[in-house]
């Protein structure tokens, strides 16, 4: 059989082809193992959270018109296992969320729990009044309610446009 047999020189020029680069293939190879080297290596250290990939927990911060709410799933934890603070402006949620021991002979096919300890620090604005802070748990959702200074609350004042003389 010669070359020009295999090749299928009557092909229709529409014909869809799919291809693909080395290149490509090889970028994503490589983002992906650095990834996994990344996690790895600051996986079950002290290293402060901001240098590791996932924040735990995740938090939603919401103003309303009388307070800021901050939401922070910690699913599988305790109230005791959690400590919140309210220093300078700064609320502070820390706490330790302790690995389960698993069975013997069971391997992890793929693990994104995160365990060890953790400490989200928040910036809340000048308005907050920070002695009244409150904070509630229900159902793996840790709730905080700061509100807001008197001050903060008080409506605008409508002036009277008076003729220039």
């Amino acid at each position: 059989m010669t070359l020009n047999e295999l090749i299928h020189w009557n092909r229709p020029s529409k014909v869809p082809v799919l291809q693909r680069s080395r290149f490509g293939r090889s970028l994503s190879s490589l983002h992906e193992d650095m990834d996994r080297m990344v996690h790895d290596f600051f996986h079950d250290t002290d290293f402060p959270t901001w240098l590791s990939q996932d924040k735990f927990p995740s938090i939603d911060v919401v103003e309303n018109g009388e307070s800021f709410r901050v939401k922070a799933e910690i699913a599988g934890m305790s109230p005791k296992d959690v400590e919140i603070s309210v220093t300078d402006g700064f609320l502070t949620i820390k706490g330790e969320k302790e690995e389960e021991k698993d069975e013997e002979g069971e391997n992890y096919l793929r693990q994104e729990t995160s365990y060890g300890s953790f400490q989200r620090v928040i910036a809340l604005p000048e308005t907050a009044d920070c002695d009244k802070a409150e904070a509630s748990f229900k159902n793996g959702v840790l709730k905080i309610e700061v509100p807001k200074k008197a001050e903060a609350l008080q409506k605008p004042r409508k002036l009277e446009i008076k003729k220039a003389a």
